[in-house]
This record gives structure tokens, C-alpha cells and sequence, in this order.
């Protein structure tokens, strides 16, 4: 496949995603009057409203694993990348639905947390991409390295990584709650 065609695959997805995230009502950008580049406080009634915060290196993550785990797959990269976007977008998706944003608020220590903005959900799905690419540009072990390296670096910054994450939203426990609200 061409990349242009490839970019124009990757475009009309992420176009997808916001119509739905649209239909099922979410904003397109924050209520707060005004759209910032950087949110910096994981735990701000602002975050997952702007461009970036600091759980865009989560979905760098996913990205990265993504590409690590289709290694297994014999196909080509663009097949792989889209098996991977598909994923992204889904999540994004069941992640703004009440039912998830609701098991946040319960399971984790985002008690004010009301979902993604369409702007923001986009974004983060574009961090996916971003570490898809690097995965696929870069050897193994500089991957597996990058991965450890930024789930240390989030749990160290703001009490909270993609493992953390799963853990609380799958199987919540007591003492990474009371770490994390510390």
C-alpha cells in the first residue's frame, strides 16, 4: 500500500472517531474557555480536555507495545499499523462511554473524571501512532527499554501508568489506591 494511501486510510479512521465520540455526545474541546497545548496536572479537573496531558505517554506506550506484539503476526507494517489503530480507536471509544467513565470514578482515584474531549481522544490516538512508529523504526530493545523507562517515569511523576491503570480499572486494590491519593 501507498503511504498516501496509508495516510489517507489513518485520516478517515481518526475522522471516525470523532464523529462517534461527537455522536455520543462528547465535547469537542474543553468547557473551560480556552484549548491549551499542555495540561500538566494529571489530577486537574482540565485533564483529558486539551491537546496533551500527561497520560499522552500512555498511549505512546500502547503504540509501542502494539507494535511489539504484532511482531508475532506475519504481515506487512501497514496491516500491522491499522490492526493496531483499530484497537486504539476502539478503546478510545469504550473509554468515553459511561459505563467506563463511571468505573474510573469508582475503581481509581479519578474521582472527578468526566471523560475525554473528542480533541483530546484524537490526540491520544495520534500518541498511539507516534509510538507504533518509533517501535517500528527502532530495534527491540530500545523499544522494551522506552516501555519500562516511561512506566517508571509516569508511576514516579504522577502515581499512575498504563500497568497501574489496568490493574485498578480490572481488579482495583486498596494499597495502590491509598499510594496513589497520598
Amino acid at each position: 500500500m501507498s503511504k498516501k494511501n496509508l495516510s489517507l486510510i489513518v485520516i478517515g479512521i481518526l475522522i471516525a472517531q470523532a464523529l462517534i465520540l461527537h455522536f455520543m455526545g462528547r465535547l469537542w474541546v474543553c468547557d473551560c474557555d480556552s484549548i491549551k497545548l499542555w495540561y500538566p496536572d494529571a489530577n486537574g479537573s482540565e485533564n483529558s480536555q486539551h491537546f496533551f496531558d500527561p497520560y499522552f505517554f500512555s498511549h505512546i506506550v500502547h503504540g509501542l507495545l502494539f507494535f511489539v506484539i504484532l511482531l508475532m503476526f506475519d504481515m506487512p507494517l501497514w496491516k500491522k499499523l491499522l490492526i493496531a489503530l483499530g484497537i486504539e480507536v476502539a478503546w478510545e471509544i469504550v473509554e468515553n462511554t459511561p459505563m467506563t467513565i463511571e468505573r474510573y470514578r469508582a475503581a481509581t482515584i479519578s474521582l472527578g473524571y468526566t471523560g475525554d474531549t473528542i480533541l483530546n481522544s484524537v490526540m491520544d490516538t495520534v500518541a498511539m501512532i507516534a509510538g507504533f512508529w518509533f517501535a517500528a523504526k527502532n530495534r527491540l530493545w530500545t523499544t522494551v527499554s522506552l516501555i519500562i523507562l516511561i512506566e517508571i517515569v509516569m508511576a514516579w511523576w504522577i502515581k499512575d501508568n498504563l500497568l497501574l491503570n489496568v490493574i485498578m480499572l480490572l481488579y482495583p486494590l486498596e494499597w495502590i489506591r491509598e499510594w496513589q491519593a497520598a
